[in-house]
């Protein structure tokens, strides 16, 4: 699945992108074989440019990774976490609606 917009990241760069990138960064934990996946990540496109830089979406392929959705105990996809500052401050499971995501991320902008 192409991500367009979003950062595409993976076991060893996840740590470097949301610690040290942007204060707030929504992830988005997807699979290929994933429909309601491919439904969020074509929100997530719309919203990046919604949101205008006031937080960075990027996404991470459990079936790729295995050791960054082990650590946040991903149990089913899609899962959305909101990080602030390199730290977890929302988490949504499942598909939502692109208003419920958008604003989830403005809560923490």
């Amino acid at each position: 699945m192409s991500a367009g917009k979003l950062i595409e990241l993976n076991d060893k760069t996840f740590d470097q992108q949301v610690r040290e990138g942007s204060r707030i960064v929504l992830v988005d934990f997807w699979a290929d074989w994933c429909k309601r996946c491919g439904q969020v990540q074509e929100d997530l496109v719309a919203l990046a440019d919604e949101i205008n830089g006031r937080a960075t979406i990027a996404c991470i392929n459990v079936d790729d990774n295995e050791e960054v959705p082990y650590r946040f105990g991903i149990r089913s996809v899609p899962t959305l976490i909101l990080f602030d500052d390199g730290k977890m401050v929302d988490q949504l499971v499942g598909a939502a609606p692109r208003e419920t995501i958008r604003r989830m991320i403005e809560r923490a902008s």
